[in-house]
C-alpha cells in the first residue's frame, strides 16, 4: 500500500499535556497483570465457554447435565471445562462416579454480567 505523506496526520508535538502523561505512567496497570488479563479474556474469547459459565451461573452442573444443555458431545465439553478449570474459572467436586462443576471465583458472575449489559446497551443504541 502506498501512503501519501502529505495525507497523514501527526502531531508536531511529542506531549502536550505533561501532567496527565506522567499520572497515567504512575498509574498504568503493570505489565504482568495487563498479560494475565489478555489471557483470561482469550479463555473468555469462546462462544461454548461462556455458555458454559452461563449455565454455571445458574446452578452447580454434571458434565452430562451441560451437555445437554449445550446439545455437544461429552468429549467437546470436557475440552472446554479444562481450559476454564486451568484458567482457575470453574472448579469441580466429584460425588462418587459423577463429577459436578461449578464457578471457582466471585468474580466471574459480575464480569459475564457486566459484559452482557454492555452487549445489550450496544444493541438498543442501534434501534
Amino acid at each position: 500500500m502506498n501512503y501519501d505523506k502529505e495525507n497523514i496526520e501527526v502531531c508536531d508535538v511529542n506531549i502536550i499535556h505533561d501532567n496527565v502523561v506522567n499520572m497515567v505512567k504512575k498509574n498504568i496497570t503493570d505489565d504482568i497483570s495487563i498479560s494475565d488479563m489478555a489471557e483470561f479474556f482469550k479463555v473468555l474469547n469462546d462462544p461454548t465457554r461462556l455458555k458454559i459459565i452461563n449455565a454455571l451461573m445458574l446452578s452447580e452442573m454434571c458434565v452430562c447435565d451441560i451437555c445437554a444443555v449445550l446439545n455437544m458431545s461429552q468429549p467437546a465439553v470436557s475440552h472446554h471445562l479444562k481450559v476454564l478449570k486451568q484458567s482457575k474459572l470453574v472448579k469441580y467436586r466429584r460425588n462418587g462416579k459423577i463429577v459436578y462443576y461449578s464457578l471457582d471465583d466471585k468474580h466471574i458472575k459480575p464480569i459475564f454480567n457486566q459484559c452482557l449489559a454492555h452487549v445489550n446497551e450496544k444493541l438498543t443504541k442501534n434501534f
